[in-house]
């Protein structure tokens, strides 16, 4: 669970749904759906319209680390109140058959921003500086992660090599976990998964970190079996509309804990990475020269 006060109430509520029990997830879907709203709606109603309990209601927000439902109200409507909308059709998101092109656009370029800016307040940078550090400490870096996740994983992959570090992205079951049982002290594995279900990523990790890597889940559910494993855990918050599931909006997130990390590596080895970059960029301008000369 993504208990960080800063973290806006929305985007931990939208991590925690895939643990809650059905009923306690009925309530945050509904929250999450349209937080205005039930910023203003009496407990009631929202245990009503959940077709569960007031009782219900009260434990999910004991669950979410909230003292009651009155507290949590104030808490949407604070964020609520900091968030520049957009219209509440935009802002609530999810595509309807009816919608014209231009709300399905508006919705997409809204969900996609909120990805990123979500993602980033609910970034641990506690967390992040001490995986940058475990990184640059590190002799050789695995990556893993399948489908969308698998992208991510290859461009972090790519990100590293640029500046001289020796890094693997695997997206094949028996390559990673063949590769997670050479790893050792001086590694540390990274598994991408929105969901933090994927087996195929959570096994070689769990390899890994049998042989005394330090392991890294990214991942968009704080107690995901992949989150509860790794030594360490960068949590997304993707926002993810219709059509869009496990895609776009997980895909951006992840890719902006990437950025960050690469980033905050490259500057703690500046003068290293600078002149790989250098070095990468002249063999790539060079290359680029000798075909167009053909």
């Amino acid at each position: 669970m993504i208990s960080d006060p800063e973290v806006p109430l929305s985007v931990r509520i939208r991590g925690a749904l895939p643990d809650l029990q059905p009923a306690m997830r009925r309530v945050g879907e509904i929250i999450v759906a349209d937080p205005a709203r039930v910023s203003g709606m009496a407990i009631s109603v929202l245990a009503s319209e959940a077709a569960t309990s007031e009782t219900t209601v009260i434990r999910f927000c004991r669950t979410l680390g909230i003292s009651g439902y009155s507290a949590l109200r104030l808490a949407l409507a604070t964020e609520m109140g900091a968030r520049d909308r957009q219209g509440p059709d935009v802002e609530n998101g999810d595509i309807f058959p009816d919608d014209d092109i231009d709300s399905v656009v508006k919705k997409i370029a809204y969900a996609d921003t909120c990805s990123v800016a979500d993602t980033t307040n609910a970034l641990s940078l506690r967390d992040l500086a001490a995986v940058v550090n475990d990184v640059v400490a590190a002799t050789r870096i695995e990556i893993y992660g399948v489908g969308a996740s698998g992208l991510v994983a290859a461009d972090f992959q790519q990100k590293l090599h640029r500046i001289g570090m020796t890094a693997f992205a695997f997206f094949d079951s028996h390559q990673s976990v063949s590769s997670a049982a050479l790893a050792g002290p001086q590694t540390v594995a990274f598994g991408f998964s929105h969901s933090g279900r994927t087996i195929d990523t959570i096994e070689p990790l769990r390899i890994a970190q049998s042989r005394g890597a330090k392991t890294v889940a990214v991942t968009n559910s704080p107690s995901s079996p992949i989150a509860q494993l790794a030594d360490r855990t960068l949590f997304t918050a993707a926002r993810e509309t219709t059509f869009r599931a496990g895609a776009t909006g997980s895909r951006l997130a992840q890719l902006t804990v990437v950025d960050c990390l690469f980033v905050a590596i490259a500057q703690q080895t500046f003068d290293r990475s600078i002149q790989a970059l250098e070095d990468t960029r002249a063999a790539v301008a060079d290359l680029e020269a000798r075909q167009s000369g053909r």
